[in-house]
């Protein structure tokens, strides 16, 4: 009898140091449908070092470590939660891909048979626009005797089941379309330039030789037919030398007002001028430029407007954007209120413009390319 309390004694100190292990030892994730914006950032955040396994073309990362110093920034106390986390997390550049596309441009080598690379940012919940999209102006597609192939550029959204469904729902798009980059990291307004530092090393590796590139948002009208037919008519140019247009903004600096979107304290960019950049609705550039920005990149630090960062790449390298008269990323002034503001007679010889409602897109690239359509000049 008293062998046997020994045994139970001996059982339940095992027990009770296993419990004590798993406590103290073993890191336990935090609850997936916690309101926590900074854990969640934390958890789905990595280093620059990649392991030393890859798996069809796709590197896993390991944890990148929030950057407790950054809380000593003058001020830092005073501002907005997510520029707060912004702040803790700017340096983190690697994240790992949950969906891939390797040979949506045929693979490295046959990369420069895609003339036209169709980059569109676009969040999980825009499924409408994606699909509309998919059947309007980013139909993949030979068009005067080149290709237009697209991808789509998503982050995470949401947490819990939320975001288990959407990224179900962005598995199941990919499995139909295979056009969708996927990585596990928050898709916020403030993570813009991650995602496109993120394409640039996708493009690197997959895709490098693309001749061009229009890199836009999921809500703007690009009347791609024309945007071939420019690209084709540049002089001297096949994608392999300097080209960046779009809407030249210029003469701007961070807006210091906390009430806006665009707020940008100067804990995060104490320059009161940016470089001369392209509004970030949509803008066109060659696969040269592109990886051009993508090596300027490696040492710039991230600035959360993402149109404003392409601009400091191109600066760094000694190179500028363009303007375009057929881009109109601040939307058309239509002459007059008694004209319909969708005539397509409008919006037949422009590049891009935004913004536009799923249905907009739908009506308005059936009614551009309607053969009976009559414009006066």
């Amino acid at each position: 009898m008293r062998r046997s309390s020994h045994l139970h004694a001996a059982a339940a100190l095992l027990i009770i140091g296993a419990l004590w292990f798993i406590m103290f030892c073993v890191d336990i994730p935090p609850d997936e449908t916690s309101d926590n914006v900074q854990i969640q950032k934390k958890e789905t955040t990595y280093q620059h070092t990649p392991q030393t396994t890859e798996t069809a073309g796709v590197f896993t990362w390991d944890r990148c470590a929030c950057n407790e110093s950054a809380a000593n920034v003058s001020g830092f106390s005073s501002l907005p939660g997510h520029i707060q986390d912004f702040l803790f997390y700017r340096h983190c550049r690697h994240f790992p891909m949950l969906l891939d596309v390797p040979n949506k441009c045929g693979g490295l080598h046959k990369s420069a048979e895609v003339f036209l690379l169709l980059v569109i940012k676009s969040s999980p919940l825009n499924y409408d626009r994606r699909e509309v999209l998919r059947k309007t102006w980013a139909k993949e597609r030979l068009q005067n005797g080149v290709w237009i192939r697209r991808v789509f550029l998503s982050g995470t959204t949401g947490t819990g089941f939320e975001k288990e469904n959407l990224n179900k729902l962005l598995r199941l798009e990919n499995r139909e379309h295979n056009d969708i980059l996927h990585w596990d990291f928050n898709d916020t307004f403030f993570n813009l330039t991650l995602k496109q530092i993120l394409f640039l090393q996708w493009m690197d590796k997959n895709c490098r030789q693309a001749r061009f590139l229009l890199n836009g948002d999921d809500d703007v009208f690009a009347n791609t037919d024309n945007m071939v037919e420019y690209l084709q008519n540049l002089r001297n140019n096949n994608g392999d030398q300097h080209h960046f247009s779009g809407e030249l903004i210029y003469y701007l600096g961070p807006m210091r007002d906390p009430g806006t979107k665009y707020y940008i304290p100067v804990q995060v960019q104490e320059s009161e001028i940016y470089p001369p950049y392209c509004g970030g609705g949509g803008f066109l550039l060659s696969g040269y430029t592109a990886m051009v920005i993508y090596q300027m990149s490696h040492n710039i630090t991230i600035l959360p407007i993402d149109d404003v960062y392409m601009g400091m790449c191109l600066q760094k390298a000694g190179l500028g954007p363009e303007s375009h008269f057929g881009v109109r990323t601040a939307g058309l002034n239509v002459p007059s209120e008694r004209v319909d503001a969708y005539d397509p007679c409008y919006y037949r010889e422009i590049i891009l413009i935004h913004r536009f409602q799923p249905h907009q897109i739908y009506l308005m690239w059936h009614g551009i390319h309607d053969p009976n359509l009559k414009c006066k000049n």
